[in-house]
C-alpha cells in the first residue's frame, strides 16, 4: 500500500463523511431526509441522477465488457443515451409537478396511491415490495464493485474489502439522507467525468494514437473492432433495450421529484445528458483502448481495465484520486439506493401500515435503522468473491424498468389508467424479468427488460379497460396536472 494512493483515498472519504454531518444536522423532517425539501437545483439534480444512475458499471462493468468483447457492447450505451433523453423530456417536468400536486408525494408507492387514489393501499405494498427486492439485488451489485476495488488497489481480501466499503457508504447515508446524498453525488460525478476523460486518452496516447490502437486491437482480433461482430438483430435490440429501464428507476425519479422547480428541467437536462454522453464514451475507449494495452498479459478480471489502467499511468498520487472517481461511482449509487429502500421502509410501510400518528423525528430514524439492515442484507448477497457487477445490476435495472416503466409512463399521459391497470402491470413485469431471467434466457437470448416492459405495458392496457372508469376526482386530478 503507498502513502499517496491511501491519502488520497482518506481525503477523499473523510470529505464525504464531512458532507453527511453537515446535513445531518439540518435534517429536520422526513421530507428533508427523503427530497431534501424539494430545493434541489436543477445542474445539482442532474449530476445527481447522473451519477447515481451509472454507478460503478461505468467505471468497472462497462469497461470490462468492452474489454473482453470488443465495440459490439456499444449498443448498450447507444440505448441508455436514448432512453435518458426520453426520460428527461417526457417524464421529469410532468412527474415533479404531478407528485407536488398529487398530495405532495414523496417516494414513487407514495405518488403511484395518490394518483390513483387507492384507499386500499395495497399498489403502495406492492410498489414498496418490488422496490426493496430489486434495490436490493442493485446495492449488492456497487458492494461487488467497492470489494473489488479495494482488493486490487491495497492487496485486501475480498470479504475484508466488502466490509471496508460498506461501512463507508452507510455512514454518510445514515447521517444525511438525501441532500447528503446528492451533494455528494454531485462532486462525485465531476470526479467519474474526469476519469473518464483522463484515461482513455492517456491509455491511447501510451499505446501509439488512435491508428496504432486501432491496428494493434485488429491484429488480436478484427472482431474487436467491429460493432456488428458476432450480432443479430435481435441481440443488438435487446442491448439497446437497456434505455428502457430509465422510465422505472426509482433513485433517478426521486430526483426529478426533488427539483426546486418545473421551470429548472430542461436546465437540468442540457447539464444531464451532456455528462452522460462524455462519460459513456469515455468508458467505452478505456475498455477499447485497454485490448490494445494488455495485448501481451491479458487481465484475470475484464472489469479492473480501469483500475489497472490507473495505476500504472499515472503518479501515485492522481491514481489514488483516478481510483476514488471508482469509489465515487460506487458510492453515488449504493447511497440512493439505501435511501430508497430506507424511505420505503419509513413511509410506506411503517407509517402507513404501523404508526400513522408517528413523529417527524420517528420516522427519520426508522429511516436511518432501515440503511444498516438493508446494507447487511446486500453484503452477504455479495459476499460471493465471483460476483460480476454488470450481471447483478442488469437484473436490478431489468426488473425496475419492466415493473415500473410502463407504469409510469402511462400514469403520467393516459387518463383512463386505473389502479387495478397500474397493479396488473407491476405484478406482470416483476415477474416476466423473474421468470426471464431464470428460466427462458438460457432459450431466448433476449435481455429479460424487454419482453417485461412489454407485457407490462400489455398488461396494463387491459386491465384499464376491462376495470371502470377511474373516478372522478382522479380525473379531475390528472386535467389540473
Amino acid at each position: 500500500m503507498n502513502v499517496p494512493t491511501i491519502s488520497s483515498f482518506i481525503f477523499y472519504l473523510m470529505g464525504m463523511l464531512g458532507i453527511g454531518i453537515y446535513f445531518y444536522l439540518r435534517t429536520k423532517n422526513l421530507s428533508d431526509y427523503v427530497l431534501g425539501g424539494r430545493q434541489l437545483s436543477g445542474p445539482v439534480a442532474a449530476l445527481s441522477a447522473g451519477a447515481s444512475d451509472m454507478s460503478g458499471w461505468l467505471l468497472l462493468g462497462l469497461p470490462g465488457a468492452m474489454y473482453a468483447g470488443g465495440m459490439n457492447n456499444v449498443w448498450i450505451g447507444v440505448g441508455l443515451v436514448i432512453g435518458a433523453y426520453l426520460n428527461w423530456q417526457f417524464v421529469a417536468k410532468r412527474l415533479r409537478i404531478y407528485t407536488e400536486i398529487a398530495d405532495d408525494a414523496i417516494t414513487l408507492p407514495d405518488y403511484l396511491e395518490n394518483r390513483f387514489n387507492d384507499e386500499s393501499r395495497i399498489l403502495r405494498v406492492v410498489s414498496a415490495i418490488v422496490i426493496l427486492v430489486f434495490f436490493t439485488i442493485y446495492t449488492s451489485a456497487g458492494m461487488v464493485g467497492g470489494a473489488i476495488l479495494f482488493k486490487n488497489t491495497f492487496g485486501m481480501n475480498y470479504n475484508v474489502a466488502l466490509w471496508v466499503g460498506a461501512v463507508v457508504i452507510v455512514s454518510y447515508t445514515f447521517l444525511g439522507g438525501y441532500m447528503a446524498v446528492c451533494w455528494t453525488d454531485f462532486f462525485q460525478g465531476l470526479m467519474m467525468f474526469a476519469a473518464l476523460l483522463a484515461v482513455p486518452i492517456i491509455a491511447m496516447n501510451h499505446v501509439g494514437g488512435w491508428s496504432t490502437a486501432v491496428d494493434k486491437i485488429a491484429q488480436i482480433d478484427i472482431k474487436h473492432i467491429d460493432i456488428y461482430s458476432d450480432m443479430t438483430f435481435l441481440s443488438i435490440i435487446s442491448l439497446m433495450a437497456w434505455g428502457f429501464g430509465y422510465f422505472g428507476q426509482p433513485h433517478i425519479l426521486a430526483r426529478f421529484m426533488s427539483i426546486r422547480s418545473s421551470s429548472e428541467v430542461p436546465q437540468a437536462q442540457l447539464v444531464g445528458m451532456s455528462w452522460m454522453v462524455f462519460s459513456l464514451f469515455g468508458a467505452i475507449f478505456v475498455g477499447f483502448f485497454g485490448i490494445a494495452f494488455f495485448a501481451d498479459k491479458p487481465l484475470a478480471n475484464s472489469e479492473t481495465v480501469f483500475i489497472q489502467l490507473a495505476q500504472i499511468l499515472f503518479n501515485p498520487w492522481i491514481a489514488g484520486i483516478l481510483l476514488a472517481a471508482i469509489l465515487a461511482a460506487i458510492m453515488s449509487t449504493i447511497d440512493s439506493q439505501l435511501l430508497v429502500c430506507s424511505s420505503t421502509i419509513a413511509e410506506d410501510f411503517y407509517k402507513q401500515m404501523m404508526r400513522r400518528d408517528a413523529s417527524e423525528k420517528e420516522l427519520v430514524w426508522i429511516g436511518r435503522v432501515s440503511v444498516i439492515v438493508i446494507a447487511l442484507i446486500a453484503i452477504s448477497l455479495a459476499s460471493n468473491p465471483d460476483s460480476k457487477v454488470l450481471s447483478l445490476v442488469s437484473y436490478a435495472w431489468g426488473g425496475f424498468g419492466a415493473a415500473f416503466g410502463p407504469v409510469v409512463i402511462l400514469s403520467l399521459f393516459w387518463k383512463r389508467m386505473t389502479r387495478n391497470g397500474a397493479l396488473a402491470g407491476m405484478v406482470t413485469g416483476a415477474l416476466t424479468v423473474i421468470v426471464w431471467k431464470n428460466l427462458a434466457g438460457g432459450i431466448f437470448e433476449i435481455y429479460e427488460i424487454l419482453p417485461g416492459f412489454i407485457f407490462c405495458a400489455i398488461a396494463i392496457v387491459i386491465a384499464s379497460l376491462i376495470d371502470q372508469e377511474p373516478s372522478r376526482e382522479t380525473q379531475e386530478l390528472f386535467d389540473k396536472v
